[in-house]
């Protein structure tokens, strides 16, 4: 008799149904399918903002399971102990899931394929989360990329295969196990009152991603290439949110844009390049995971930087009170949104390392607590890259000048004026709004002036400088 016992779909940062390999497989394999997401060692170390963001795509996706006379079984524990219960329970006799690459989740499942192999289970991983496994893309001389523009002239035209379509249906056990209640997690709990804000401001799951492409391609593209720099104009995709749970896969969003490009979309090409920067960096990852963690160059282990949690430098670059706006609306916008744009986040990360000298951990820790689109290989690799301490980096001499960059990409004041409230007299609602987003025990308001520069933008320079040229590597 041909295997029919069910397949268990461990469903992780995948939260679609097109083009999800994993799943298509499964429901042509015409077995039992029983899908389970599972609140496991690695998900409960997220940080706030990502947890709270994934349960809510944890939700959609389970309402779209039943569309497929389907559903979302949910456990909470160690990924291993829940999968050989549930396997106990459901006589299971397969466990598929999507390949992630971070360093975590690589132990997670090697642990876990191992073991389910020892014990007779077919345990089996699929591509879906990138547009290339990392082990297919080489230098000449066999090695992995380690500069981005070389990178992507060697995947600019590879084919990474069509997006599969979305299963019609997925056959259903006999009998489905026990589930957990999604509400039992509090998985929000730690965004406290925040929680209420940033929800005005996120777009969950496949339809809304699938809408945001869409509207993107549709206009914005033409202009992206100049205007992606300008914060305050609406001008980039904002995927990274929905890219970021699996909520649309990147084949989806390359051969969409790269038709876009075919008929004369003038921003596609750049478009591309930087869902490929997505992919560099996760090929990075899986080459050296060190990345996520520790300085790319040894050498930077010597350098200068604080690495106290609790200088007095650290509080208002985290608050947003560095005194210097362009800063302020950066670290603001996260608050509010739960997302940066991009130059914001390069603005808002050469200042603290580099005018406050304070070690990229400290904010690359933070954006993990912060950020609602926060990616475990994007995150560290664009920390490195403004510090200077990562492969291709920007060289550490380069220091952005939040008020020289404030003329250039915000010369009308929009993107200040949309996240700063203190000494205006009519404060925008998103301005206000961060007061009502951040932690109370931070005590502050509206009515409060604005702070004077934590430092002197010049002596910072000089200062980062000074130890630049000092340094013993």
């Amino acid at each position: 008799m041909a295997e029919d016992r069910p397949i268990i779909l461990w469903v992780r940062r995948d939260l679609r149904l097109a083009d999800h390999p994993a799943l298509s497989a499964a429901a042509e394999s015409g077995r039992p399918v029983i899908p389970l997401f599972i609140l496991d060692e690695v998900v409960e170390a997220h940080g706030a903002a990502p947890k709270w963001r994934l349960g809510l795509g944890v939700a959609h996706f389970a309402d779209r399971l039943q569309a497929l006379d389907s559903r979302l079984i949910l456990r909470r524990g160690r990924a291993l102990e829940v999968l050989r219960e549930v396997i106990a329970e459901t006589g299971a006799g397969a466990v598929w899931w999507s390949r992630l690459y971070d360093p975590d989740a690589v132990a997670r499942d090697t642990g876990v394929k191992a073991a389910l192999k020892e014990q007779g289970i077919a345990a089996r991983s699929f591509a879906g989360h990138l547009l290339f496994e990392p082990w297919t893309v080489e230098t000449g001389q066999g090695g992995p990329y380690r500069v981005y523009t070389p990178f992507w002239k060697a995947v600019r035209d590879r084919d990474p295969g069509a997006p599969l379509p979305a299963p019609t249906r997925l056959r259903a056990p006999d009998r489905w196990p026990a589930s957990d209640a999604l509400s039992d997690w509090r998985m929000g709990a730690a965004m406290r009152r925040g929680a209420d804000v940033v929800a005005r401001h996120v777009r969950v799951g496949e339809q809304a991603a699938q809408a945001r492409l869409a509207a993107f391609l549709d206009g914005p593209v033409q202009d992206y290439a100049a205007a992606r720099d300008f914060p305050a104009r609406p001008a980039t995709s904002r995927l990274s949110e929905n890219l970021t749970y699996g909520e649309i896969g990147p084949r989806t969003i390359w051969h969409a844009a790269q038709r876009a490009r075919q008929e004369g979309g003038r921003g596609a090409e750049t478009f591309l390049k930087e869902l490929v920067w997505r992919e560099f960096a996760y090929h990075l990852v899986h080459h050296a995971p060190q990345i996520t963690s520790r300085n790319w160059r040894e050498g930077w282990d010597r350098f200068p930087w604080s690495t106290d949690e609790k200088a007095p430098e650290v509080l208002p670059w985290k608050q947003g009170r560095t005194g210097v706006e362009f800063v302020d609306a950066a670290l603001r916008e996260m608050y509010v949104t739960g997302t940066m744009h991009n130059r914001a986040r390069m603005i808002a990360a050469s200042y603290l390392t580099k005018h406050l000298m304070v070690h990229w951990r400290i904010g690359q820790r933070w954006f993990e607590d912060c950020l609602i689109d926060w990616d475990p290989a994007s995150n560290a690799m664009g920390w490195q890259w403004v510090a200077g301490s990562g492969p291709d980096a920007a060289p550490y001499f380069r220091i952005f000048n939040p008020d020289t960059q404030a003329g250039k990409f915000d010369s009308d004041r929009a993107y200040r004026d949309a996240w700063i409230a203190e000494g205006r007299r009519r404060p925008s609602v998103t301005a206000l709004s961060y007061f009502d987003a951040v932690p109370r025990r931070w005590g502050l308001s509206p009515d409060d002036p604005y702070p004077a520069p934590v430092v002197d933008l010049a002596e910072g320079r000089a200062r980062a400088l000074a130890a630049y040229e000092n340094r013993d590597f």
